[in-house]
């Protein structure tokens, strides 16, 4: 009896450590389905929270606001308005107190994309998912008017005082040159040099040919030589599937003639 008794204990306990397993692995295969189900694409996160925050700085003719106006405008603020439409999300701008933060903006999602004339650089591919090319560019030397036969090389401007954007294509450039000042951003250079606590910035030419000159903000500046040519990128986070998507909407606004209506309207020559 005591034999039936035992057997009858063991069985019991096997059955319920049987029981127990399968109900464990039951749970924990559960919990990983629903682990990979909270796993989402970015793209997938930015259409459910229905916005796409662009990172952008105040930069004529790419973003920028009319006198009087409160809302933005200009060739990328368009571009990212109608691509977003097409993601059906909403262009949301704000604007980088500091661009060379641009990178830590997009990986804490206080920004989902950089959209703001950025120089597609080897050193950013490596930290954020960078977009085909859309846009021509070069950096060129701004200057007051009365200056330009003093700094109209870049052999002249060598030994210069030169205000550059911070984490710029442009500081990249002259980083080995003597005395070189970072700004927040490209606007605040053009005011180095009005004041002059700066002798040129080195810039964008697409913003030193809508904010220099007759009839601009900055009419006693100018520009001269270039430094560089380049193209500009949209950047994303690293290996996010949103630049993929921008990409092929991209390449439809190509096609169609969309963007290139748009570049001539702010006079700016698209990459090819």
């Amino acid at each position: 009896m005591k034999k039936l008794i035992a057997l009858i204990l063991t069985l019991a306990m096997t059955f319920m450590f049987v029981s127990c397993s399968q109900g464990a692995g039951d749970t924990e295969s559960t919990q990983s389905t629903e682990s990979k189900a909270a796993v989402k694409t970015d793209l997938e996160y930015v259409q459910e929270k229905g916005t796409m925050v662009i990172g952008i700085t105040d930069y004529a003719p790419m973003n920028y606001k009319e006198e009087g106006s409160d809302e933005w405008t200009g060739f990328d603020t368009e571009f990212a308005q109608a691509v977003c439409d097409t993601l059906g999300v909403k262009a949301e701008f704000f604007v980088l107190a500091d661009w060379g933060a641009k990178v830590n903006e997009l990986n804490a999602k206080t920004i989902d994309a950089v959209w703001n004339g950025m120089t597609i650089l080897p050193e950013l591919k490596e930290s954020m998912e960078i977009s085909d090319p859309y846009v021509l560019n070069a950096q060129v030397i701004v200057c007051k008017e009365a200056d330009k036969d003093t700094y109209a090389t870049v052999e002249s401007i060598k030994d210069a005082a030169i205000a550059v954007e911070g984490g710029s294509a442009a500081e990249e450039l002259v980083a080995d040159y003597a005395n070189v000042t970072p700004c927040q951003n490209m606007a605040n250079t053009l005011l180095e040099v009005q004041s002059g606590a700066a002798d040129v910035a080195v810039i964008d030419i697409t913003m030193a040919k809508s904010m220099t000159g007759e009839g601009t903000s900055y009419s006693d500046l100018t520009y001269t030589a270039s430094l560089s040519e380049e193209e500009y990128g949209i950047g994303f986070r690293k290996d996010s599937d949103i630049c993929a998507k921008v990409n092929e909407i991209m390449a439809q606004m190509k096609a169609d003639g969309t963007l290139k209506k748009l570049a001539d309207k702010y006079e700016l020559t698209l990459a090819e």
